[in-house]
């Protein structure tokens, strides 16, 4: 049966099992806490956004997507369709991505394409159906079966944000490959979609504590860059929290290293 992810109740009840299922996620979650479900417009116009703001910063992504919305209001594939490549272009888009918004569009006009099912199908199988498309990689189908259409086992294995949060929740020796992702996550079926929730969450978390992110960048709207590395981070098993008096210490300790870093921070909405 699948498991869908429809409001903020099947989020927290969905994390809660895996929290009984592999007690591993229990710090986790105790560094992370609760997260939000986050969904957007499924159909066309959602799968639309995510290719729209493919490699680009929250903001230049919003600001295409907002021309393209408008342009085309409402929203619709034979629009999309019958447009002219330059009108796209002079909109933002790039030559790739109005290839594969005009391919994804004559598939749903031609009927050969149907994006709602999917919610229903196996993740595998629909991730599948999903990159086969020209132009949708693996990491775009993953956010639109989890962010679109709710699935609560689509799992996004090459997300470096979700990587580099196993790594260190789970105290692994190094950041998970893609195909090590699949074995690592096993446990964790159908609930994978809740479980990539988590992660995100736990690094966000993390990385506020050590000065590294600012901002609210989701990966709903862009593709994780390389994250920063965090190799003398603990596994949140074996983290103990810090009282302020010690924050204080440690800072006055180190000022050079402290005032680096700050300077280092991006601002919000920029690229991590």
């Amino acid at each position: 049966m699948t498991v869908h992810l429809d409001t903020q109740t099947d989020l927290e009840d969905a994390i809660n099992a895996l929290v009984r299922i592999d007690p591993r996620l229990g710090p986790v979650l105790d560094v992370a806490g609760m997260p939000n479900l986050r969904r957007r417009e499924p159909g066309f116009a959602g799968l639309a956004a995510i290719v729209c703001g493919q490699q680009l910063s929250t903001k230049a992504a919003a600001a295409i997507w907002g021309r393209v919305s408008s342009t085309f209001d409402p929203f619709h594939h034979d629009a999309l369709k019958s447009a002219r490549a330059d009108r796209l272009g002079r909109l933002g888009l790039s030559a790739a991505k109005i290839k594969t918004l005009k391919f994804i569009a004559r598939e749903l006009s031609a009927e050969r394409l149907n994006l709602d099912v999917l919610a229903e199908e196996d993740a595998d199988a629909a991730h599948a159906t999903l990159t086969k498309l020209h132009g949708i990689g693996p990491w775009t189908a993953d956010i639109y079966l989890l962010f679109c259409l709710g699935h609560g086992d689509a799992w996004p294995a090459g997300d470096l944000a979700v990587q580099e949060a196993m790594r260190i929740g789970l105290g692994l020796k190094s950041r998970p490959t893609v195909k090590e992702m699949q074995p690592l996550a096993e446990p964790w079926r159908p609930l994978r979609g809740a479980a990539a929730h988590l992660w995100w969450s736990y690094y966000h978390a993390v990385k506020k504590r050590e000065g590294v992110i600012a901002g609210n960048k989701t990966p709903a709207t862009m593709k994780p860059s390389k994250p920063k590395s965090v190799s003398n981070t603990k596994p949140v098993s074996n983290t103990k929290p810090v009282s302020n008096k010690s924050r204080v210490a440690k800072t006055s300790a180190k000022p050079a290293k402290n005032a680096l870093r700050k300077k280092a921070t991006p601002k919000p909405g920029a690229r991590k």
